[in-house]
């Protein structure tokens, strides 16, 4: 694939899966239009870069469908300077569209190959983004969150855990935004959470299918005997309810 079609394809991704299939915003479908996703998947995916679907990458990981990385980037609704957590780097490419929207990323990865192949793949992408400045990828268990570097004015997942984990709403600066997968491991609801004051309100945003969220606040692994995979309740609300 060479940079022509690669150009090509991905204007016709951002036209027919983005725009097509709902994505409103604007500054959203211009920072996809402009992060090179053909850079952050195998080699021996390459000729896949730009279909409508996730891809697998090192590690037993996967990078997301381009739809659900636009859905969840505007569900967070970056704005320029914003402070963003991201939970599972993979191979970099949710944080360089977060980068190329204005945030400021802290990308959290348990997986010390992933982080720093994705340090790497950052550091070395052109196209005027600075994203080696924009973007600090750190080792660690993201379901805790990055307590020493809150608040944030949005958190985003990109693994699916039984629950909210319990670490992140509180690390969310007042009006901040989280975005998660909730449920089971074969299958999730997108989660809106949004901080009001000492309130947290939380929506839905459609089903998911997400690799598991392996950590303290997010799944065991391997999975527990006797998972029967049933989803967890949820509160509309937590903390106290905001009027």
């Amino acid at each position: 694939m060479n940079s022509e079609q690669a150009a090509r394809l991905r204007a016709e991704m951002v036209e027919r899966q983005l725009r097509g299939g709902g994505i409103r915003d604007e500054r959203v479908l211009a920072a996809m239009a402009r992060v090179p996703r053909e850079l952050f998947v195998p080699a021996e995916m390459l000729s896949r870069a730009y279909v409508d679907g996730a891809l697998p990458i090192a590690s037993g990981q996967s990078i997301s469908q381009p739809h659900m990385v636009a859905h969840m980037t505007e569900l967070l609704d970056v704005r320029p300077g914003m402070r963003v957590l991201e939970v599972g780097t993979g191979s970099g490419y949710g944080a360089a569209v977060l980068a190329a929207l204005g945030a400021r990323v802290i990308s959290m990865e348990r997986l010390p190959e992933l982080a720093e192949a994705a340090r790497s793949r950052l550091a070395g992408l052109g196209l005027g983004l600075g994203l080696a400045e924009a973007v600090r990828v750190v080792v660690g268990d993201g379901s805790l969150g990055c307590p020493a570097d809150a608040p944030f004015d949005g958190i985003i997942v990109t693994a699916a855990a039984p629950r909210v984990p319990a670490a992140l709403p509180a690390q969310l600066a007042d009006g901040g935004r989280l975005v998660v997968p909730v449920g089971m491991r074969a299958h999730q609801e997108l989660v809106l959470v949004v901080r009001r004051g000492d309130s947290f309100e939380e929506r839905d945003c459609g089903p998911c299918v997400f690799v598991p969220l392996i950590g303290e606040g997010g799944f065991s692994e391997p999975a527990p005997a006797g998972d029967s995979g049933s989803k967890p309740g949820r509160r509309r609300w937590f903390g106290r309810p905001h009027l």
